[in-house]
C-alpha cells in the first residue's frame, strides 16, 4: 500500500467478532468515516490463532498491526487467544484492543493481567459505537507509534 498524503500508512487491522452485528457495525464505522485500515474479520477464536500464525487457508495473510478482540469467541475463549499471542514471541508486539460487551471487573483485570493493550465496552448505541471505533483508529494511526510488521 502506498501512504496517503498526510503521511498517516494504512495499518492492517484483525478484527476477532462472532456477532455479526458487531461486524456489520464495525465494518460501516470503517466505511463511513473513510477509515483507510484493512479491516480482516475472522469469527472465532481458533480461526484467529490460525491467521494470526498463517497456518492453513491463512499462509498468505497479512501480519495485523492491531487486534480488536472480543472475549466471548466460540471455539477459543477470547481470554485464552489473548494469552497465546502475548505467550507467543512473534505476535507479542500486536497491540491487542478487548472490544467486548463485558462490564464486569473480573474480565477487565483479567484482560489486563492478560497484556491487553487497552479495554473497551462496546457501546449499544450505532453513533457510539461508530465514535468509539473511531477514537480507536485516530489513538493508534495518528498518537501510537506502532511496531513495525513482523
Amino acid at each position: 500500500m502506498t501512504a496517503p498524503a498526510d503521511g498517516k500508512s494504512p495499518i492492517e487491522v484483525l478484527l476477532v467478532e462472532d456477532d455479526p452485528g458487531d461486524v456489520l457495525m464495525t465494518q460501516e464505522a470503517f466505511e463511513e468515516h473513510k477509515l483507510r485500515n484493512r479491516l480482516t474479520v475472522v469469527s472465532d477464536g481458533a480461526e484467529a490463532l490460525a491467521y494470526l500464525r498463517r497456518e492453513g487457508r491463512y499462509a498468505d495473510a497479512v501480519a495485523p498491526d492491531l487486534i480488536l478482540l472480543d472475549l466471548n469467541l466460540p471455539r477459543r475463549d477470547g481470554r485464552e487467544v489473548l494469552e497465546e499471542i502475548k505467550n507467543d514471541e512473534e505476535l507479542r508486539r500486536i497491540p491487542v484492543v478487548v472490544l467486548t460487551t463485558s462490564q464486569a471487573d473480573e474480565d477487565i483485570l483479567r484482560s489486563y493481567q492478560l497484556h491487553a493493550n487497552a479495554y473497551v465496552t462496546k457501546p449499544v448505541d450505532f453513533e457510539r459505537f461508530i465514535a468509539v471505533v473511531r477514537q480507536i483508529d485516530e489513538f493508534f494511526v495518528s498518537v501510537v507509534k506502532l511496531p513495525p510488521r513482523g
